[in-house]
This record gives structure tokens, C-alpha cells and sequence, in this order.
């Protein structure tokens, strides 16, 4: 079992099922901005006019709540992965229940590698990189290069290396966080993590890769 958190061991602490609910309100609300910033990096392109992160993150706390002290009792990761599994989750639900309406299924696009949420596409990773790489709008051309040769390099990687170098790059995890996410050994997802970044340097160079780490 992993070793508790100073949340976690406030909420073990506490024997207010209300106090409890306090607690979790106040993390949740200091870990929004990474969540956020998780759904946005997930979110289907196609479904931004009809998905609010916010809603996801509401959807997410709810359910957190709910699942509480089914989380206290076995404390199977730390409690901010728990809370971005859960969201991932509520993206996916979404994502797939949209598309399912559609008349398409994302079943098998939207959940790779056996995770609960939708992957980091190489499309939006591409678009993100390519846009610290060349970050000026009068360098169209040159932008729509770049992102071409991302995304590329991005394609031809193991979808594993692909998602470390997401949750590593965007999403701001550690090693540790990456690996436990993942489910990996922390020695496999830092050799990843190395192997996606030594891609991108033979595409953009060393110096088109500090751009952005």
C-alpha cells in the first residue's frame, strides 16, 4: 500500500462523515487546475461545443463523494490519482455516450492501453508541441511544418511511450505518479519517457526541444 498522503491522513483523521466532505471539497478544489487541465488535453476536438470541462470536474466530485470511504479503506494510490482516475472516467463516459448518439462508438479509439479515460491523441499532443516550438502566428507555414513532423514522429511511437510523454509533459507528473497511473514499473516509464523525448530530438533538435521542456 502506498505510503498516505498528508490529505489522505487528514481525511483518516477526521470522524465527521461532514468533516470528511470539507476536507475533500478544499483537495479537490486545489487540485482543479491540474484536472482541468487534463480534460482539455483528453477532450475529443470534435466535442468541445458539447462538453464543458467544468461539468466533467462537477460529474467528478460528485462521484468522489460518493466513493469516499470506499477510497479510505483501501487506499490503492494516492488520492490525486484516485481523483484524476475518476475524471478521466467521467470523460470517457461522456465522450463515449455523445458519440454513441451520433451513431458512432469510440469504445475502441477512446480507451487504449486498458485505461479508464481517453488517450492524449497525437494530434492535440502535436498541436500543443508545434505551438511552443513555433509560437508566432505569422510563422503559419513553418508552424503547420513542424506540427506535420510532431505528429509524425508522435504516430510511429508505442501508444505507451505516447501517453507517458503526456502525463509527464502536460499533465506535470512525476515519475512515480506516471508510473502508478499507468499501472508500470517506474524504471519502464522513465526508460519511455526517454525514448518518446530522444523521437522528438531527432525531429525538432536539442535546442527545438528546449523550447518546451
Amino acid at each position: 500500500m502506498a505510503r498516505w498522503s498528508d490529505e489522505t491522513s487528514g481525511l483518516l483523521r477526521s470522524e465527521s462523515p461532514k468533516e470528511k466532505q470539507r476536507i475533500l471539497a478544499e483537495i479537490f478544489t486545489r487540485h482543479r487546475k491540474r484536472l482541468h487541465s487534463m480534460v482539455n488535453l483528453r477532450l475529443d476536438p470534435r466535442l468541445r461545443a458539447r462538453i464543458d470541462p467544468s461539468d466533467v470536474l462537477q460529474d467528478a466530485y460528485m462521484e468522489a463523494q460518493e466513493r469516499l470511504e470506499e477510497y479510505l479503506r483501501s487506499r490503492p494510490m494516492p488520492l490525486f490519482l484516485w481523483l484524476r482516475r475518476i475524471t478521466g472516467q467521467k470523460l470517457y463516459d461522456l465522450q463515449s455516450h455523445h458519440m454513441k448518439a451520433g451513431k458512432r462508438s469510440v469504445r475502441r479509439e477512446q480507451a487504449p492501453l486498458g485505461n479508464p479515460m481517453p488517450e492524449a491523441t497525437s494530434e492535440v499532443i502535436a498541436d500543443r508541441l508545434s505551438a511552443k516550438v513555433v509560437p508566432s502566428p505569422s510563422e503559419a507555414m513553418l508552424h503547420a511544418e513542424v506540427r506535420a513532423r510532431v505528429q509524425e514522429a508522435l504516430d510511429r511511437m508505442d501508444p505507451l511511450d505516447r501517453e507517458v510523454l503526456a502525463l509527464r509533459f502536460f499533465e506535470q507528473l512525476t515519475g512515480a505518479e506516471t508510473a502508478q497511473a499507468l499501472g508500470i514499473a517506474a524504471g519502464t516509464a522513465r526508460m519511455r519517457y526517454f525514448r518518446a523525448l530522444q523521437r522528438l530530438r531527432e525531429v525538432l533538435g536539442p535546442a527545438g526541444l528546449r523550447r518546451f521542456e
